[in-house]
């Protein structure tokens, strides 16, 4: 009896690691369907665009081209380049695209690969490439780097921070940003070896060093989904000219109410 309770302990055991295991597998093969959200669109709003922006289709190194929006005035204001983050469309952030007009902004708001009818697959390399080559579209219609703000919202904070490292572009925004996507599934996904399994890793935090231009940084405290530390945690490791916003009853997608816009306006006043 005792030889069968030890082998019937063995069996479970064995069972439980091979579960576990198949599991592990699972999420590796399969994880960016738990980190990417292209057909997901939660942010609604009812709110029209003005100025009828261009509708423009930058192409990527990759032979993908990106469903975006083009304003440019005849003033030769800067213009911020919007990142947005990792559900909805271009629609869902038609109340910040009109405050930049308001202001006297243009603006260039890419979709993703994979995101508002793109071709391809999100990944961390992709994501990359196309903020690059709407960089790239921008220079070549003649804007200059310095008159460029880089604006990332959630997802897009990690796309932002990578490449303006070691770039003189006007300025940095940060809406809702995170660590790395390591620490996040860290939260999500803690009985899983993250930091081992992982392909999209965007390690915020580790590129701070490398930036060098004045970053504004927005967290609401009550972030249900990227935790406040997180931004807390970017600003204070940022090495060059920082402000913040950290509003303390705020959620993940911010209100855009008249303290965070006049955040934005005088930051943005206050770039050369």
């Amino acid at each position: 009896i005792l030889i069968y309770k030890m082998e019937l302990k063995y069996k479970i055991i064995i069972g439980l690691v091979l579960a576990y295991l198949a599991i592990v597998l699972f999420m590796y093969i399969f994880q960016r369907t738990f980190l990417y959200f292209p057909h997901e669109d939660n942010y609604l709003t009812e709110e029209k665009i003005l100025g009828s922006p261009q509708i423009v289709y930058i192409p990527t190194e990759d032979d993908i081209t990106l469903y975006s929006w083009y304003y440019s005035s005849d003033s030769n204001s800067k213009t911020i380049v919007f990142f947005h983050g990792n559900a909805g469309t271009l629609n869902s952030r038609i109340y910040k695209l009109n405050y930049f007009r308001e202001i006297g902004l243009n603006y260039l708001a890419i979709t993703w690969r994979g995101f508002s009818g793109n071709d391809g697959k999100p990944t961390e390399d992709g994501l990359y490439k196309d903020a690059r080559s709407a960089i790239e579209w921008l220079v070549e219609k003649g804007v200059d780097k310095k008159d460029i703000i880089l604006y990332g919202e959630s997802l897009g904070t990690g796309i932002a921070i990578e490449i303006s490292q070691n770039e003189l572009f006007a300025g940095l925004i940060l809406e809702s940003p995170y660590t790395s996507i390591v620490e996040m599934g860290k939260i999500s996904f803690p009985y899983l070896p993250i930091k081992l399994i992982l392909k999209d890793r965007y390690d915020s935090v580790d590129k701070l060093k490398n930036i060098q231009i004045p970053t504004l940084v927005l967290h609401g405290k009550n972030d249900s989904l990227v935790p406040f530390y997180m931004g807390k945690e970017i600003f204070e490791n940022l090495s060059t000219v920082k402000f913040n916003h950290f509003v303390n009853d705020d959620d993940h997608m911010m209100r855009f109410d008249s303290s965070l816009k006049n955040t934005l306006h005088n930051f943005i006043n206050g770039l050369n």
